[in-house]
């Protein structure tokens, strides 16, 4: 077993389309409209699916807003450079909630950032050692 994939329900789909790929560095893997149904799958991430988790960006045409709820908590990231994927996202036109630091009560460094929908992504550094 492995997790397959994430769900989150976006509101604009081609801004939120634009923030995973221009910020985040994810790729389209797939996208699929169901006019019947009237929504919208696109799935981003890093790798391909039958390797990797992704996420899945779903957008009902007829919904204008979601709310956020206390359940939900982030998406983690793993990234070599928490203070540049920062710089990335903020000039892409993102939120930097969190900058880069070691975490509270460790010496992780983590960040925070907000996609065009609030939801939190979190980036964990973990540089790869040297050869």
């Amino acid at each position: 077993m492995r997790i397959a994939h994430t769900m989150i329900r976006v509101v604009d789909l081609e801004r939120s389309l634009r923030f995973y790929q221009d910020a985040l560095g994810m790729r389209i893997l797939r996208r699929t409209d169901y006019p019947e149904g009237r929504f919208t799958l696109a799935f981003v991430g890093y790798g391909d699916e039958r390797d990797s988790a992704v996420l899945e960006l779903t957008h009902n045409w007829d919904s204008t807003g979601y709310e956020m709820g206390t359940a939900f908590g982030h998406v983690a990231i793993e990234i070599e450079d928490a203070a540049a994927a920062c710089a990335q996202v903020a000039s892409a036109g993102g939120r930097v909630t969190r900058p880069a630091a070691p975490m509270k009560h460790g010496t992780t460094v983590i960040a925070f950032v907000e996609d065009p929908d609030g939801y939190k992504i979190e980036f964990v550094e973990h540089r790869r050692p040297q050869r």
